[in-house]
């Protein structure tokens, strides 16, 4: 048996395909209804998708369905009758970041092992200088056959991925191998393989984003105004860059652009603790921009604290501090960066934290700022390093400071 582009991606992966240029190839197979649904995922992961069919492969699909999928013309022949224009494979094959031939067929998987080019399909393939990737579909004696292995073999050592297919029920009514992987499988393959030339691919990283709250009665709580949103725009932008990111977040309405990033939610700083605890050494980069409460009730009544009740005072004690935590057991070669929300000797406040604390980096925000801080879509930050150089920056969008922070980080990581 030969080699075989194995598909196991991590749920954590971050779709990184926005703006991704792809050839779509669909042969002559039953199996040509599934590719309609990896084009639609393609593009809602933000792809720029070109679907080129066989004469035969048009018999099992229709290219009206897969231009209204694609939001493109659909290309079947390198000259058009009606319109006088003629399809540039060249260009097609130049123009493409990854090229996916799905279904593969026995016949055109023999034509590219063989040179073969009586097809647009074809003739892009023998053009193209990108990663190409191909999924057979056949029946089962046909992909067991030792000319179709031999094939096989022959691409896979020419550098084609070959996307294994699965076992089950066949058109012929036979059962075993030969079903072409599903839809979800070969965009997981695109997408992993997009991700090796990311600049945090195969880091781990940490993000802790939103509130804590502290119970004061089963109704009330003591808490702050963060809501958690410059934390999710770190945790997203560290994903697209290529990072396996784990989120710890407190209360918040936020919701995840990106589903592969694990979402861990938490209330209480105890909480925040535990998990940071459990999924801090296994990180590269840990981010702490929760703003986690100070102070919690030293004891928190059973029942609601009735407004007639002459009010009483209620005791404090301090939480445990999570950065301080993270700064005593931080391993060699792991970064930890906490932020400082200051409103006076911002400067001075923010270097004191980031040597007490055993930081690498340290994100200031005054709320002397203009929109900066709580509530705010913007945010206006600045970086200091252990040598306390300062990287300011000017106001921005959140996406967009988060963009900075992990630009800043990966330059230096």
């Amino acid at each position: 048996m030969f080699w075989i582009f194995l598909i196991e991606v991590s749920k954590s992966i971050e779709l990184s395909m926005q703006g991704k240029k792809i050839i779509v190839g669909l042969t002559g197979s039953i199996a040509a209804y599934k590719s309609a649904m990896l084009v639609r995922l393609l593009i809602k992961a933000g792809a720029h998708v070109k679907v080129i069919m066989t004469p035969a492969a048009k018999d099992f699909i229709t290219p009206l369905t897969l231009s209204v999928l694609s939001k493109d013309d659909v290309l079947t022949d390198t000259f058009d009758d009606k319109t006088g224009r003629w399809t540039n494979h060249v260009d097609l094959g130049l123009w493409a970041d990854a090229m996916i031939i799905a279904p593969a067929t026995a016949n055109t998987i023999g034509k590219m092992t063989s040179g073969v080019c009586d097809n647009l399909l074809l003739m892009t393939y023998l053009s193209a200088r990108c990663d190409v990737f191909i999924a057979p579909a056949m029946d089962l004696d046909m992909w067991k056959h030792v000319s179709t292995q031999h094939n096989l073999k022959t691409l896979a050592d020419r550098g084609v991925k070959v996307i294994s297919p699965t076992e089950g029920e066949l058109a012929s009514g036979l059962s075993g191998e030969g079903r072409m992987e599903e839809p979800e499988a070969i965009f997981n393959q695109l997408n992993f393989q997009f991700q090796k030339g990311l600049p945090l691919s195969g880091k781990k990283a940490m993000v802790t984003a939103g509130p804590t709250y502290e119970a004061i009665d089963p109704v009330r709580f003591i808490g702050n105004r963060s809501s958690g949103t410059m934390g999710f725009k770190i945790a997203e932008e560290l994903a697209r860059q290529g990072a396996s990111v784990t989120l710890i977040s407190g209360p918040t309405s936020l919701h995840l652009a990106n589903p592969r990033i694990q979402r861990i939610d938490v209330e209480t700083a105890d909480e925040m603790l535990l998990a940071c605890r459990k999924f801090a050494p296994e990180a590269d980069l840990i981010i702490m921009s929760a703003a986690v409460a100070d102070y919690r009730p030293s004891e928190v009544s059973e029942t609601k604290i009735k407004k007639g009740i002459k009010p009483h005072e209620i005791e404090l004690e301090t939480t445990v501090d999570i950065l301080t935590e993270l700064g005593k057991t931080k391993k060699k070669g792991q970064a930890l960066v906490g932020f400082a929300l200051e409103t006076n000797n911002e400067l001075e406040n923010a270097k004191g934290k980031l040597k007490k604390k055993n930081l690498d980096y340290i994100i200031l925000n005054s709320l002397n700022d203009e929109g900066a801080g709580f509530g705010t879509s913007t945010n206006k930050i600045s970086i200091i390093d252990q040598s306390e150089n300062v990287t300011a920056y000017d106001i921005k969008s959140k996406s967009e400071v988060a963009r900075d922070i992990v630009d800043y980080l990966i330059t230096r990581i």
